[in-house]
């Protein structure tokens, strides 16, 4: 990060620490514009089960990103990240396994 630079200004380090934010306001704006493009062009009778994991996905993009910036994990050695994401990647399969398994019990009664 440019604030650690000892020969920069305060003037240099404000504005490079807005253009930071501007820019991950920027990207963080257009995933955001991608899902609700994707949720107001998606046809309304057909399967959404696609719909919902491209959200799925995009929402993860979204959260990784925020971690990286604002918790300043993306500066950070690869061990520490690994095991923050790695228990993450077996929630989300623990939560779809448990959705699985529970569509299949709801229907088994009905």
């Amino acid at each position: 990060m440019a604030s650690h630079d000892p020969s920069l200004s305060q003037e240099e380090i404000k504005k490079a620490n807005i253009r930071k934010i501007v820019r991950v306001a920027l990207i963080l704006a257009v995933v955001t514009a991608i899902e609700f493009a994707l949720a107001f062009i998606w046809p309304d009778g057909s399967d959404r089960t696609l719909l919902n994991i491209l959200f799925l996905v995009l929402t993860i993009v979204k959260a990784f990103y925020i971690v990286s910036e604002f918790m300043h994990l993306g500066h950070e050695v690869p061990v520490l990240i690994y095991s923050i994401v790695l228990p993450l990647v077996f929630i989300v399969w623990l939560v779809i396994a448990l959705m699985n398994e529970g569509s299949a019990i709801f229907n088994s009664f009905f």
